[in-house]
């Protein structure tokens, strides 16, 4: 009788099975998520990746399998996949020393969304402005979170200038509102146009502050203005909110493309979901109608159909649209008849539809409870507030 390994000695063999981003053992990560042992020695291996389309799927179904099939009894080894939850994704998060932040932080957030490229200069800062402006025409609650800690603009573009915002009795900063959109943004918290010379460690707590020790309260939308690129920020802002989407921003010409392709790939690579692009530029239009496609076309579509999201908007340049990111109010609530506010009005409407709200259950109480007890204040000392 063939005497096959029992699921500890499996287990013990995957051991020399290693993540090669996380560098650690998939029995350590608790990726191991069943084994199963048949009496002809077929072994049944199921791991847990972080991911669907993990790149490195490849590499742990032929590691496992080479693990396993050297025991003895062995007669052939089976490898099978499934996707972490979200709460094991959390708690292995917090395994590696990379916890999101604390419970409750964002709790009355419904929906984080990120708004990145590859590179700077396509507008990105200026249609997070717009998109956010016209969610709240659309009768959503919105805040924006300016993390282009290097090129900070936003309080400009809503008027509010290097305005320090005040802090309550619960340590909490409260952001500044302009134009019924909360505000956020390092500029706050510096001299006028001073530059911000900050790296790794100081760039984390400074994020981790603005969205744990930031009383943005009950928002449908937060979204977060990211630097250009796929550096720190973007890196810890994927750490500390493993729930955000990410929309891209595009110019239509190839280069752009080809340069913002990279931030779908780093939105992948750190399980952010990507929920469509935008491409800006898509055309000048001049204030008699013409356009001009000074930048190519159909790149923002090329982007979407490779990422498999939706386009949400193409975006025209237009003059009233500088003129009005200069002067401090958002073109969608001063012009919304110009065709860039338009296409950013359908953007936003589009973000609409990628991100459904939940609708409330009603229920029915005999009597009606006693209001349950405040929280606790929560927060910690604010070394910029």
């Amino acid at each position: 009788m063939t005497v096959v390994p029992t699921e500890q000695e499996i287990l013990e063999s995957l051991k020399v099975v290693i993540d090669p981003e996380l560098r650690r053992s998939i029995v350590e990560l608790e990726m191991v998520r069943s084994i199963a042992v048949s009496d002809n020695g077929v072994v049944d291996v199921t791991v847990s990746l972080t991911t669907a389309g993990c790149p490195i799927r490849g590499h742990f179904q032929t590691s496992v399998a080479q693990a396993v099939s050297a025991l003895e009894g062995v007669s052939h080894v089976n490898v099978f996949f499934d996707v972490l939850s979200d709460s094991e994704k959390m708690a292995l998060q917090q395994k590696l020393g990379r916890g999101g932040l604390p419970d409750g932080a964002l709790a009355q957030v419904a929906n984080v969304i990120c708004v990145g490229s590859g590179k700077g200069g396509v507008g990105k800062s200026t249609l997070t402005a717009n998109l956010a402006a016209a969610l709240a025409g659309a009768g959503k609650r919105v805040g924006i979170l300016d993390a282009d800690v290097w090129g900070y603009s936003i309080p400009r573009m809503y008027g509010l200038g290097a305005t320090r915002p005040p802090v309550s009795a619960q340590r909490k900063i409260v952001p500044l509102e302009s134009h019924g959109v909360k505000v956020m943004s390092i500029g706050f918290f510096v001299e006028e146009d001073a530059a911000v010379v900050w790296r790794g460690p100081m760039l984390h707590k400074a994020l981790s502050q603005f969205l744990q020790d930031v009383e943005w309260g009950m928002l449908d939308y937060l979204l977060i203005d990211l630097p250009p690129g796929t550096g720190d920020v973007s890196m810890t802002l994927a750490q500390l909110l493993p729930q955000a989407q990410f929309v891209i921003v595009t110019t239509p010409q190839p280069t752009s493309q080809k340069v913002a392709r990279r931030a779908g790939e780093m939105a992948h690579k750190v399980n952010l979901e990507i929920c469509g692009v935008i491409e800006n530029m898509s055309g000048f239009m001049t204030p008699t109608g013409e356009r001009y496609q000074i930048f190519g076309e159909g790149g923002g579509q090329e982007l979407a159909d490779e990422l498999d999201v939706p386009l949400l908007g193409k975006v025209p340049l237009t003059i009233p649209l500088r003129e009005h990111s200069d002067g401090g109010t958002p073109l969608v609530i001063e012009d919304p008849d110009d065709p860039a506010a338009q296409a950013i009005d359908q953007a936003a409407r589009g973000l609409i539809a990628a991100t459904p709200m939940s609708l409330p259950v009603l229920s029915v109480q005999d009597s009606s409870p006693a209001p349950a007890a405040p929280a606790a204040p929560a927060g910690m000392s604010l070394p910029m507030a």
